[in-house]
């Protein structure tokens, strides 16, 4: 028997229009697929009727690979592939497999001999980087920094040393609900001339994206708690 698929599905980046950042493969693949191995079974369930209502979610298996999660590729994953049947993979927000656990189960598939088929979606990454002005040539994601105190000031440090020396933008996020307290520290550990992008809410109609310098950035206020935020920065 022909081994289905794994499809790595993007999903949207918050309460955004589905029309305006998925383009209509998206919908037709989900309309196909009946197994689902998701980092969050409710809001995927959620996000699947926002994209295809005609679906009945009822008769699909999902599976969850949340970090507190312990799914078995073997038992969990492998037979539906075996059998024929095509399985698709869905992040919390965004794409699939990046800043998220998903890389685990493609790196299985590909194990198997199984193919993988990534699918054109929205990445509050690259699109902050995209809008942000600074080296698309050169960057590199950190993901999560520190949340002690100490470490994350010595990470920050780090990260502008690098980007001096290689011309290379930093890229980074937090837990939308230390924001501030993130921004605060990048302010007290960057140079002036430094540059820091802060992208907020991306394709959301509250979308802010703004780039400046960590001494312009000294006397602006902005609110970017509990909103979703990709920080970048570049140093001179």
């Amino acid at each position: 028997m022909k081994k289905g698929k794994l499809y790595l599905i993007p999903s949207l980046l918050g309460d955004s229009d589905a029309n305006a950042s998925l383009p209509n493969s998206i919908t037709n693949h989900i309309k196909e697929i009946n197994v689902f191995i998701v980092e969050n079974i409710r809001s995927a369930r959620r996000f699947i009727r926002k994209v295809e209502k005609k679906k009945n979610i009822d008769n699909c298996t999902f599976y969850a690979f949340g970090k507190h999660d312990r799914l078995n590729l073997e038992e969990d994953f492998l037979p539906h592939i075996l059998n024929g049947e095509d399985v698709g993979v869905i992040s919390e927000a965004g794409l699939p497999c990046v800043a998220d656990p998903g890389s685990k189960i493609v790196a299985y598939a590909h194990d198997f001999q199984i193919q993988v088929i990534p699918l054109v979606g929205p990445s509050s990454i690259f699109l902050a980087l995209m809008a942000s002005g600074l080296n698309g040539q050169n960057f590199v994601f950190h993901g999560y920094l520190p949340i002690d105190k100490k470490e994350r000031e010595r990470k920050i440090k780090q990260m502008e040393s690098n980007s001096r020396k290689e011309n290379q933008t930093q890229i980074f996020m937090e837990t939308p609900y230390r924001n501030h307290q993130l921004l605060d520290a990048i302010i007290k550990n960057s140079s002036n001339k430094a540059r820091l992008c802060i992208a907020t809410n991306i394709t959301l109609s509250s979308e802010n994206i703004k780039t400046k310098t960590i001494e312009e950035w000294k006397n602006t206020k902005l609110d970017i708690q509990k909103k979703p935020t990709i920080f970048l920065l570049l140093a001179k």
